[in-house]
């Protein structure tokens, strides 16, 4: 099963007020494994960036002054999406503000269907906690130390990390010891053959009726009065 496990940075709160996405951090996981395919985009959002979000995530108008636009850029962005359920923390506000771009340049927006919220997760398994990811990273262990500001790609990674813990956590040793199949049928083979070499084998039996038996067996029949099988 392929998931993308994503983060946005805005310039707000609040796209039908003007606010726009500036950047997308995007990570590929299959079967729950991450597969090291990433998206990772900065965009220019065709406004000033508000002091008290440059504040969270660091992204000037200068900075974001030379990147390209959402729309010079969708097409790629939805290409690595695909058809895939989209993993976010919040993901009510990143996916508003994912469709709201989409929308603008003239595209469908991206089903809420596909839409896993690890915060609605959290909420489930963590009733009156503190949620943000920053404090179930810590509840989890999930070092964040070099988490000086927010950024997409990094709170993607972090956020892989809470998920996979969030629904259940990783096998221990997965992945540690892989054999290919033809190393799993030797072993199985040799261990089949080492255990028939320990086994020891009772010498078979006699079943059938002796004569006495046979005797005993006809008078016991003949004994039973009214059987049912005379019946038939």
């Amino acid at each position: 099963m392929r998931e993308i496990i994503f983060d946005t940075e805005t310039t707000g709160f609040d796209p039908q007020k003007g606010d726009r996405m500036v950047e997308i951090g995007c990570i590929e996981m299959i079967d729950r494994v991450e597969t090291g395919q990433t998206f990772h985009c900065y965009y220019n959002p065709e406004r000033a960036m508000p002091k008290a979000a440059e504040n969270v995530h660091g992204l000037s108008d200068v900075f974001l002054s030379d990147k390209k636009l959402f729309a010079a850029g969708a097409e790629e962005l939805l290409a690595f999406l695909d058809d895939s359920n989209l993993v976010a923390h919040n993901a009510q506000f990143d996916f508003n503000f994912l469709n709201a771009e989409l929308v603008l340049c003239g595209y469908q927006p991206i089903s809420r269907f596909r839409m896993i919220d690890t915060l609605a997760i959290a909420k489930s398994k963590h009733p009156g906690a503190k949620l943000s990811l920053d404090a179930l990273c810590s509840r989890y262990g999930i070092d964040r130390s070099h988490r000086v500001k927010h950024g997409a790609l990094l709170d993607a990674e972090l956020l892989t990390q809470l998920y996979i813990e969030l629904t259940g956590g990783r096998q221990i040793g997965l992945g540690l010891a892989e054999k290919s199949k033809g190393q799993d049928s030797q072993d199985s083979a040799r261990s089949t053959s080492q255990q028939t070499e320990r086994k020891q084998f009772m010498a078979p039996r006699e079943h059938h009726p002796s004569a006495e038996e046979l005797v005993r067996h006809k008078a016991f029949m003949e004994g039973i009065e009214n059987p049912l099988w005379t019946e038939i």
